[in-house]
């Protein structure tokens, strides 16, 4: 006996769907096998008055049945196989051709479900989030989300008036997804994903993978193709796949974009990425910085937080413009030969609703546990790095930037707290390793993970860790048991500089170690020497605040303090505003005060001045391949003294194989007419810098004349030389050897 129409509706599911309940969707919508030869279609169109399938191969038409009041259609066509076929709606006089979304075949796959759920999907973010594409000649949006405990989940927008009956999506149980794809959606269209919890709840969540969001204190994502920008920096990326990190020189730029300069008037709260690109390209290029860092610029709710409570991961912040916009600032720094790196949160989240906080009802991105899934000083969530698919979201996402948006580097923030498990924690708080100890294992595999898939692209990309711990192997190699990051913030030197300069200059020879320790672990990683955003928030003061003494003396231990981290071996980072001086502490509400470059009574002022020498210091190092070429080697550094903590002197030497430099810090507003110095070799030594000469502020105590060493031993060297040494100072000679005997008749033969 032939089965009925009637006999094939699900209407416990069918009528789920009239109250968004429905977490199958495609059991009762959409087309389906019937038997042998025949095919079920089913629809709902609420304001229908008739449906009509058209069968695209044979060009035949089927009258639908209305099977309930609420609009829900259904029909049985013939065939052996489901067919393409259209949907003809009409409502009223009017009738309009629709392909049935439900009979869309997904755009996730077999294999992306397996590389998903097994954590190593790459490039994950091109199949989850909300893509712009054509199916069958229509325009819309496919939309794609892991949801896994949830009871259901529709996409709403103002498509659909943000109705979660609209458009339910459709589960693929494989790998926990939602996906459909929604005609008529693209660029600009808000939306989010009302998602009905495993835990009862209905919530409104932004997207995980979404490319763009409105602007805060809104939450909704935004569509967008961030396929269409035209790059112009071939020519930079290009170059920088022949980059050596350890090699080359660095002076990075950390810059707060929405606080580097700020609109005049309230017409606008902050510049575009567009108009920023110049302004940063202009000053980075006159200043002679090689690098930026951006705090974060992934979308974040609270602008208190800096950008490092992060809910929309793979969206440059909407309040600076576009994902296009933020294309065409990486775009013009790489054209103007600088690079740009990104902070990255990996380390933890916010708890905001729209965010990923119990995400589908239940902890999906963090521990269940508080132990293991909370900060309690900050308020944020922990990951949970033992689940693939959390993992895989986190590796996606940090090669996500390096792909789509060229970026340079990463620098992972608080990656001490990934670490160890009782970061932060007191007794009772946190829970041990399967070994007893407070190592973060699954962490550690999720990072050294990461940092081989950043280096296996051979694009030059950095990876940079935020580690203030002795943690062993940050920068070691994965296959000897490192974390395989390029480089390491030094705050060991940073912490130990900062207590050291601060102390008055009477009692500094008490701490004379704190200016040496650094030299002990020098080359146990590959350092980068900070003195970031963090030393200058929260009440800790500006850099300019930080310099004991009267305003003459600030100045000087500034222009020493900075020429000190130039010569010292490791990369060099400095936040915003301190290059000149900044009296304040750092503010998001407010831009750098640009006003302390302006003369003062007609004369420049201190600032100004200080902005220049340090300047003229970039070109300096810039210049001196002795200054960074062998920061990794012990060859490029050796001690001349270290013992003279009652002057609070010390000396050393850089070198490379084509020069050497004397290096000579004074860290006391003493003067010394004649202070003698323990040379390398007997030769000549010619002061080519000096932080205290008049044009950069200082009192023009220098060292006009070129010095002959003499035969006379001091700092344990066989030869030295005498010279003015200046109060607060730091001063660089150039080393020319005294050919031997036998090298001059070997010449002049």
């Amino acid at each position: 006996m032939a089965v009925k129409l009637e006999d094939l509706m699900q209407w416990p599911e069918i009528e789920a769907l009239e109250y968004a309940e429905c977490g199958r969707p495609e059991t009762v919508l959409g087309p389906r096998m019937a038997g042998k030869s025949r095919v079920l279609i089913t629809a709902f169109q609420r304001e229908a008055d008739s449906v009509k399938v058209k069968n695209l191969d044979t060009k035949k038409e089927y009258e639908m049945t209305k099977m309930d009041e609420n609009g829900y259609f259904a029909v049985l066509i013939p065939a052996k196989k489901i067919p393409a076929y259209h949907l003809f709606v009409k409502t009223g006089k009017e009738e309009k051709e629709i392909i049935d979304i439900y009979g869309v075949e997904p755009q996730i796959d077999a294999m992306d479900m397996s590389q998903f759920t097994n954590g190593i999907h790459s490039t994950i973010y091109e199949k989850l989030g909300a893509h712009p594409m054509t199916i069958d000649g229509v325009k819309g949006t496919y939309f794609a989300v892991w949801a896994p405990n949830a009871k259901a989940v529709s996409v709403v927008g103002d498509f659909n008036d943000w109705q979660a009956v609209e458009h339910p999506m459709r589960y693929l149980e494989a790998a926990g997804i939602y996906e459909l794809f929604v005609p008529g959606v693209g660029t600009g269209d808000l939306y989010k994903y009302e998602i009905w919890g495993a835990d009862g709840h209905r919530v409104m969540k932004a997207d995980p993978y979404g490319n763009y969001a409105e602007r805060r204190p809104a939450t909704a994502s935004v569509v967008w193709d961030i396929e269409t920008y035209n790059w112009n920096d071939k020519k930079w990326m290009d170059a920088r796949k022949k980059w050596k990190a350890k090699k080359e020189p660095m002076l990075v730029y950390e810059v707060a974009l929405g606080a580097f300069k700020k609109p005049a008037g309230e017409e606008k709260e902050f510049y575009n990425y567009r108009e920023m690109a110049p302004m940063l390209c202009d000053y980075c290029e006159e200043m002679g910085y090689t690098h930026v860092e951006l705090m974060p610029v992934m979308e974040h709710p609270f602008d208190g937080s800096w950008g490092y409570q992060v809910t929309g991961y793979f969206a440059p912040t909407s309040r600076y413009g576009t994902p296009d916009d933020f294309m065409y600032f990486m775009d013009t720094m790489h054209q103007h030969g600088i690079g740009v790196i990104l902070d990255w949160v990996p380390a933890h989240f916010p708890k905001d609703e729209h965010g990923l906080a119990r995400f589908d009802g239940t902890c999906l991105y963090e521990h269940h546990d508080p132990r293991q899934g909370e900060h309690p000083h900050w308020g944020t969530l922990i990951y949970n790095y033992g689940r693939p698919e959390v993992t895989n979201f986190l590796t996606a996402n940090a090669l996500f930037w390096l792909e789509k948006y060229h970026v340079d580097g990463l620098r992972m923030d608080a990656v001490a707290s990934m670490l160890y498990l009782d970061y932060g924690k007191e007794d009772g708080q946190w829970i041990a390793n399967i070994y007893g100890g407070n190592e973060n294992l699954e962490a550690i595999a999720f990072l050294q993970n990461l940092n081989q898939k950043i280096h296996a692209r051979k694009d030059g990309s950095l990876s940079i860790a935020e580690e203030s711990t002795a943690w062993p192997q940050v920068t070691g190699d994965v296959k000897d048991n490192g974390l395989g990051f390029d480089l390491k913030w030094n705050m060991g030197w940073m912490n130990d500089y900062l207590e050291y300069i601060k102390t008055d200059p009477l009692f500094r020879k008490g701490r004379h170690g704190m200016l040496t320790f650094s030299m002990i672990y020098q080359y146990s990683e590959e350092f980068m020497l900070v003195l970031s955003h963090d030393e200058v928030v929260h009440m800790k003061g500006s850099m300019y605040t930080k310099m004991p003494g009267d305003r003459s003396d600030k100045f000087a231990s500034l222009r020493l303090t900075y020429g000190y981290m130039a010569a010292h071996p490791g990369k060099k980072l400095i936040f915003m505003g301190q290059e000149f001086g900044q009296e304040r502490e750092f503010s998001e509400e407010r831009e750098l005060d640009w006003n302390l470059l302006e003369p003062v009574d007609g004369e420049m002022s201190d600032h100004e001045r200080l902005r220049q020498y340090v300047s003229v210091l970039n070109s300096f190092y810039l210049a001196h391949p002795a200054m960074y070429v062998d920061d990794s080697r012990t060859a490029g550094f050796e001690w001349i003294s270290t013992l003279d903590a009652d002057n609070s002197v010390i000396s050393f030497i850089r070198k490379s194989k084509d020069e050497t430099l004397l290096v000579v810090c004074n860290f006391t507003p003493v003067e010394h007419e004649n202070f003698r110095i323990g040379v390398p070799f007997a030769g000549k030594y010619k002061e080519i810098f000096n932080s205290n000469a008049a044009e950069y502020g200082g009192t023009g105590v220098v060292n006009p004349r070129v010095k002959q060493s003499k035969r006379q031993r001091w700092d344990g060297r066989a030869n030295s030389i005498e010279c003015r040494l200046p109060p607060l100072s730091i001063q660089i000679f150039s080393c020319t050897k005294t050919p031997s005997a036998a090298g001059r008749k070997k010449k002049e033969k």
